[in-house]
């Protein structure tokens, strides 16, 4: 596809396409899920949650228009940033503190990227709403080579993500990932912080990941976890109940609760315990 131009162009049977507020022209593509961060109350105070040091090795996601990269880099001195359009990427090489990965995220190798900087990363990003989820957790197996993660997500996305047992938020997505770390909203961030504004609220997620973390293995935990949540209103003896008679085990994992009731804690244990059987 030919790359969009500058300015305004009126696509055929379409309204015209604006350019964004101060982005030397440069029109949001729909493909790339681009909402461009404006509001600099919102910027300023997710950059002090973010807290960016020098000789810290920083990498963004997505930088865009350089809302974040910019106030980032003035305290970081040096930033790596991972950016899909080839005309943003352009614009971000002729800065010489940075260092531009013209890719897919999916597609990056964070371990290598971590073995050629040296230090444990810390990555931040305003990630594209249409692919958080692959995003997170192509980066969950990396997690030990990871100081500490700041993304902006779609609020309902991080309130699944910190939600507790118990509660109408509590899934998958929280369970395999409040195993690898302890996570916090840290900023509400609404719809007008952005050009073009997108339809839903967002927030700021910290994510740590835990020094030492349980010993599991995670396929086997999101093979029992996607069982458990497949009919997340009935009782687990329904679902997880064949899922851990098949495999023969002698387990005293309370069946009498719904999936959304059992702490990650459990699950975690159950998993231990099937791949021990195998």
């Amino acid at each position: 596809m030919r790359p969009d131009r500058p300015g305004n162009r009126r696509p055929q049977g379409g309204a015209p396409k604006r350019a964004v507020a101060g982005g030397g022209g440069h029109v949001a593509r729909k493909r790339f899920g681009q909402h461009f961060l404006s509001d600099s109350g919102v910027i300023d105070e997710i950059v002090r949650a973010i807290d960016p040091r020098p000789g810290q090795a920083l990498v963004e996601i997505g930088p865009g228009l350089a809302a974040l990269t910019n106030p980032v880099v003035e305290r970081s001195g040096q930033l790596t940033v991972i950016e899909l359009d080839r005309d943003l990427a352009a614009r971000l090489r002729k800065r010489p503190e940075l260092s531009v990965v013209e890719s897919d995220v999916l597609k990056v190798d964070f371990a290598a990227l971590q073995a050629q900087i040296g230090r444990k990363l810390r990555v931040i990003g305003n990630l594209p709403y249409n692919i958080s989820s692959p995003i997170l957790f192509h980066l969950l197996p990396v997690a030990d080579v990871v100081e500490d993660q700041h993304f902006m997500l779609q609020k309902e996305v991080v309130d699944r993500m910190v939600a507790s047992p118990g509660s109408k938020d509590y899934g998958r997505l929280s369970v395999m990932l409040q195993w690898r770390y302890d996570m916090e909203n840290v900023v509400d961030v609404p719809p007008e912080a952005f050009d073009p504004p997108p339809r839903v609220d967002s927030a700021v997620v910290r994510m740590t990941p835990f020094a030492t973390p349980p010993n599991v293995d995670a396929g086997v935990l999101e093979e029992l976890v996607a069982v458990a949540f497949s009919q997340r209103r009935k009782l687990l003896r329904h679902t997880l109940g064949a899922w851990i008679a098949q495999r023969g085990l002698d387990s005293d994992f309370d069946l009498q609760r719904r999936a959304e009731e059992v702490p990650v804690a459990d699950y975690l244990s159950l998993a231990q315990q099937a791949a021990a059987a195998r």
